[in-house]
């Protein structure tokens, strides 16, 4: 059986200067719209950006830890790593 998921947590980056934005949403199109078209005050000076990372949860509170846990990761290579280690993964037969 299929469960649906309704909110994700997301990695945007920059194509202009390479940095990353952290959110979530449940609604992922409109939002990587609204970076891109600059309605978000914080990327508006960055774009473009493309999506490099997700993942999906059952509930805006779990979707909210996660975002919370990972904006307080202060190392780059830290969010660097998860982007590398989900897209091994995703390419994995």
């Amino acid at each position: 059986m299929l469960r649906t998921l309704s909110y994700i947590v997301y990695i945007v980056k920059s194509l202009k200067d390479g940095s990353f934005y952290i959110g979530q949403t449940s609604d992922l199109k409109r939002r990587i719209n609204d970076h891109n078209n600059g309605k978000s005050k914080y990327t508006s000076s960055k774009t473009p950006w493309e999506l490099v990372y997700l993942e999906l949860f059952d509930t805006r509170s779990e979707a909210f830890l996660r975002e919370s846990f990972l904006k307080k990761q202060k190392k780059r290579s830290y969010i660097e790593r998860l982007i590398k280690d989900s897209r091994a993964g995703s390419s994995a037969g």
